[in-house]
């Protein structure tokens, strides 16, 4: 029989699975602009364009928040079976997910600080996590 357990999630695998979803979400960014390009009569795009840095920051948006309320978890977290899970252990909603996501974003602008507070948190929760109400898990099927 099959039992599962859950246990938080290290710092290592947290990166691990960021650095998974960096990969991808480049990927998805890549491609989402050869297609505006594309579409584009002059093929080109200014740097430091709003309306481009505004779409990018909504497909990352729609990436991870798409995940954590489908699946609980994105694919980079898929691969380190990191599952993002509310207090009462249950799929994040719409909101709890977008406020994490704008949680993290902040965690990421004060120069990483957010992310690094999992560090040295005793349940292994980053500022995002705190503020979001939510946390990493690690679940594996224990035989």
């Amino acid at each position: 029989m099959n039992t599962i357990t859950t246990l938080p999630c290290s710092f290592l695998r947290r990166l691990a699975a960021i650095f998974y979803d960096t990969l991808l979400l480049g990927s998805v960014f890549f491609c989402a602009t050869f297609i505006l390009i594309s579409s584009i009569s002059d093929g080109a795009i200014e740097s430091g364009n709003l309306y481009y840095n505004t779409f990018l920051l909504l497909l990352s948006y729609l990436y991870f928040c798409w995940h954590w309320v489908k699946g609980k978890q994105t694919l980079g977290m898929r691969s380190w079976y990191v599952y993002v899970v509310n207090e009462s252990n249950t799929t994040l909603s719409w909101k709890q997910a977008s406020l994490r996501y704008l949680a993290a974003l902040l965690s990421l602008v004060i120069c990483s600080l957010g992310f690094i507070w999992a560090i040295f948190d005793k349940k292994k929760l980053a500022l995002h996590d705190h503020l979001s109400k939510t946390r990493l898990v690690v679940s594996k099927n224990i035989q």
